[in-house]
């Protein structure tokens, strides 16, 4: 029989609380762009959404340079880039202080055309390593704790690629072996350990999104919104797999393609719009058309039967609800302007164009704000990303701050 003296049971009261504690708080690591599942939905919760009047505890504030590239979270290091003066720096801070850990710079033309410039895509950590690509097609594989350069590529020179009009925007997706980019027709591929090209697709211009992998039949696959088409290649080799025509006005397709089971939701803005094609017995059918969701770069969240996402109207944007199985409108919000949105928790989580941070209920019926706070100036167009109870947000100028929402 066991008997617990008074001492015995506190430390075992203490213990259990903790353990507790430990269940209804998960965290986790936001190494690639769009999360560990690709979509923009974090498994985190425990969180806290629900914020004072002055909003969340800012912890450190950091100047990354120009640029529109979002945060990766890794082992307690934060990873983006940005550019000043002419040359692009990819920077590693320490995720609790801000302070910088490593950083790597080559010469990069800021390269403004209607917007800031700048990188446009998010570094991808895998392992001990983290891979970036530039506007124009420098492509690292770098030490993710050091910052040295393990293998490097100029995508124009080494496979031919064209730069598309705005640069290269698709963030690295490691998948396997291989590192995929959104370069060439439709899609190139690197041995990720060596930096040896796995297979490519032609030299024309890509398109600006990033490549999803997912499981289709028996093979590892990509979806690659590209130039004209939603493109379905084996991950193994890039062979096509199906092709579905998707032209638009000024050929920029930009959002990443969100995917459901059999059904690939794509979308692309300046007047164009979205649609929901389903990928069943190897042969792409569109099962429906919106002109109520043309995102421009922001891509949607797909979450319980509804798709939330920032339509482009002209040089503003509204944050919209459409439903997943017919495209219907079901609300609009006309203040929050070209942000962008991501999702945790059951919990939508948006940075506005003009820099506030809002919480809000992902419902079908309203705009449910829970929490809401001023937390950026300027150009807010990069994804706010959550992580170990951090929540990161930069602006275009390359203003990037930590707020603390784990609720300690």
């Amino acid at each position: 029989m066991l008997v617990m003296t008074d001492r015995t049971y506190r430390v075992f009261t203490a213990f259990a609380l903790a353990l507790l504690a430990a269940m209804s708080v998960h965290a986790g690591d936001w190494y690639r762009w769009r999360g560990p599942d690709l979509n923009g939905i974090s498994k985190e919760t425990g969180w806290q959404a629900k914020w004072p009047d002055e909003g969340p505890n800012q912890l450190w504030k950091a100047s990354v340079g120009t640029g529109f590239s979002s945060m990766t979270v890794s082992q307690g290091r934060v990873y983006t880039m940005g550019n000043e003066n002419e040359k692009d720096t990819v920077f590693c801070l320490d995720a609790n202080t801000g302070k910088v850990i490593w950083k790597y710079t080559y010469a990069c033309p800021l390269d403004p055309h209607y917007f800031e410039g700048g990188p446009g895509a998010t570094p991808t950590v895998d392992g001990d390593r983290v891979y970036t690509v530039s506007r124009k097609g420098h492509l690292f594989c770098l030490d993710a704790a050091k910052g040295e350069v393990i293998w490097k590529k100029t995508l124009p020179v080494d496979i031919g690629a064209a730069i598309p009009d705005w640069g290269f925007a698709g963030s690295p997706l490691v998948e396997g072996d291989l590192v995929i980019l959104n370069a060439g027709d439709v899609g190139t591929a690197f041995n990720k350990t060596t930096g040896k090209t796995a297979w490519t697709s032609g030299t024309n211009s890509s398109s600006y999104a990033t490549p999803v992998a997912f499981t289709y039949g028996k093979d590892r696959c990509v979806a690659i919104l590209a130039f004209a088409t939603l493109e379905i290649v084996k991950a193994a080799d890039g062979k096509s797999v199906w092709s579905f025509p998707w032209k638009t006005t000024y050929n920029i397709n930009a959002s990443d393609p969100v995917i459901d089971g059999d059904q690939i939701f794509i979308s692309s803005g300046l007047g164009h719009g979205g649609a929901m094609v389903q990928i069943k017995d190897g042969h792409p059918k569109q099962l429906w058309e919106t002109k109520d969701m043309k995102t421009h770069f922001a891509s949607c969240i797909l979450w319980q039967g509804y798709i939330y996402g920032i339509d482009d109207i002209g040089d503003k944007g509204q944050l919209k609800c459409i439903a997943a199985d017919s495209g219907k409108l079901q609300w609009v919000n006309e203040e929050f302007g070209k942000g962008n949105v991501t999702l945790a928790d059951g919990k939508l989580i948006g940075l506005s164009n003009k820099g506030e941070l809002i919480v809000a209920e992902p419902t079908p019926k309203e705009f449910k704000v829970i929490s809401r706070a001023q937390v950026l100036g300027g150009k807010c167009w990069t994804v706010p990303v959550l992580a170990n109870g951090k929540i990161y947000c930069r602006n275009a100028k390359g203003d990037l701050v930590c707020l603390d929402v784990s609720g300690k």
